[in-house]
C-alpha cells in the first residue's frame, strides 16, 4: 500500500500564491509501480476535477482552469510532488488531493487525505 501525505494548504488572498507538497510512503514495490503523481481538487457542490499530473519522465498535463497559473513538479528520488499555485482566484478554493497512479492505469490508484485551500480577502 501507498500513503500520500499532503501539506501546504491554507488561507490566501486573491492574487496570492501557495505551494502544496505531497510525499509518498509505504511499500517500496508499490511506490515503484506508481508512474504518475498529481493533484485533483473538489469544491463544495462540485465534482472532483484534475488540477495537474506529472509522470516520472517529467511529462505533465493541467486542467484548463489552472493552465498558466499552476506548475507541477516532482522529485523522483524522494517520491514527492509539488504544486506551485500563483495568481490564485476565489474559484480555486477547494480541497486539494494528492494522487498516485499505477503504470498503465487511467485514473489515480492512491489518494491523500486532502488539504484545504481557501482563496478569500
Amino acid at each position: 500500500q501507498v500513503q500520500l501525505v499532503e501539506s501546504g494548504g491554507g488561507l490566501v488572498q486573491p492574487g496570492g500564491s501557495l505551494r502544496l507538497s505531497c510525499a509518498a510512503a509505504g511499500v517500496i514495490l508499490s511506490i515503484g509501480l506508481m508512474d504518475t503523481m498529481g493533484w485533483y481538487r473538489q469544491a463544495p457542490g462540485k465534482e472532483r476535477e484534475l488540477v495537474a499530473e506529472i509522470n516520472r519522465r517529467g511529462l505533465s498535463r493541467y486542467g484548463d482552469s489552472v493552465t498558466g497559473r499552476f506548475t507541477i513538479s516532482q522529485n523522483n528520488a524522494k517520491n514527492a510532488a509539488y504544486l506551485q499555485m500563483n495568481s490564485l482566484k476565489p474559484e480555486d478554493t477547494a480541497v486539494y488531493y494528492c494522487t498516485g497512479t499505477i503504470r498503465g492505469k487511467d485514473y489515480p490508484t492512491y489518494w491523500g487525505q486532502g488539504t484545504q485551500v481557501t482563496v478569500s480577502s
